[in-house]
């Protein structure tokens, strides 16, 4: 764990490739034998000696040699000839995690980075590749879990007293407990069509039932997306556009269903219409708060749900007794 902390500590103030980046490596010309360079190498010390860097005479990079293919090398064989010249490299402003995941997929210990020009910049140790992909892993696990914050405050929040747990957790959930107050005064409202009709109160559970699945679905679609970075531009008409898809679909299930179990045709098309209505303003409700709480700095994590849940009930019970209102009269 102590290894594990320094890694991630060490990269923390470290964005972009050239940053991570060592200078002081063993530089040698591709004339010059591998006898000579080790002669070279001797008694000296380098921040990073795992790789040898072949330049050009005006410090353009030409290719890198692994310090095992220089030991192994006859003490005549020329540096050109046992550099590897394909090997991967990386500008200076490319970011930190793509730099490493090159040179994971390169199947590289070090990768050098080069500048626009060709000139060598420095190589990134593996001790810093390391450190990259282990923070940003564990980032992209937090995330995924539904956190938008450091790893450091996912951890303690998973870790953190009753207490605490407490505090986060019950304010939200007294905005839903108010939500379901007024939920209670949107169904008083509409006391008339109720007693008229009270066939209508069955269905109230099942809409609102799913309004909140649609709506819980599209809410952890958006949390991920935003805690890994996906912009709410690139989601909001595929998830509105997903979110009137599957209205239309089980309004087109429940209508007959309906109709079919208590042969009421005014009945089935108001819940026909009630599901498409709520299916789709779930969508767009679980859809936006999240974003809202994210641009408030407040993890979507704990408020999303609750809030979202609230809305989405309001509105699918304040649609469904509209359209029974307007077909029911």
């Amino acid at each position: 764990m102590l290894l594990n902390s320094q890694l991630v500590n060490d990269h923390i103030t470290f964005e972009t490739a050239a940053q991570h980046a060592f200078m002081q490596v063993p530089i040698v010309l591709p004339n010059q034998n591998a006898g000579e360079v080790r002669q070279m190498m001797a008694g000296r010390q380098y921040e990073i000696a795992s790789h040898v860097v072949v330049c050009g005479e005006k410090g353009l990079f030409l290719g890198v040699i692994r310090i095992e293919d220089l030991f192994a090398a006859q003490c005549e064989t020329l540096m050109g000839e046992i550099m590897d010249r394909k090997a991967p490299v990386v500008a200076p402003g490319v970011d930190q995690e793509v730099a490493a995941w090159k040179a994971v997929q390169s199947k590289e210990s070090a990768l050098s980075v080069v500048d626009q020009n060709g000139l060598f910049v420095g190589i990134i140790p593996p001790h810093r590749l390391l450190a990259v992909l282990l923070a940003e892993h564990e980032e992209d696990l937090s995330r995924l879990g539904g956190f938008t914050r450091s790893t450091e405050e996912a951890r303690s929040t998973s870790e953190e007293p009753v207490q605490r747990r407490f505090q986060h957790r019950v304010p939200w959930l007294l905005v839903g407990l108010g939500g379901a107050l007024l939920a209670a005064d949107f169904v008083g409202w509409f006391e008339v069509q109720l007693q008229q009709n009270v066939m209508l109160a069955f269905f109230i559970p099942s809409i609102v039932y799913l309004a909140d699945a649609v709506g819980t679905q599209t809410e952890t679609v958006v949390v991920r997306g935003l805690s890994v970075g996906v912009e709410m531009k690139r989601m909001v008409m595929r998830e509105l556009l997903a979110g009137l898809a599957i209205g239309l679909a089980l309004a087109a299930v429940a209508g007959p269903l309906v109709w079919w179990r208590w042969g009421i045709p005014s009945i089935a098309l108001c819940v026909g219409l009630s599901v498409f209505a709520a299916c789709s303003t779930a969508t767009l409700a679980a859809m936006m708060l999240p974003c809202l709480l994210n641009t408030l700095s407040l993890d979507p994590a704990f408020g999303s749900g609750p809030l979202a849940t609230v809305v989405q009930d309001l509105l699918s019970i304040l649609s469904y007794f509209c359209i029974a209102t307007a077909l029911l009269r």
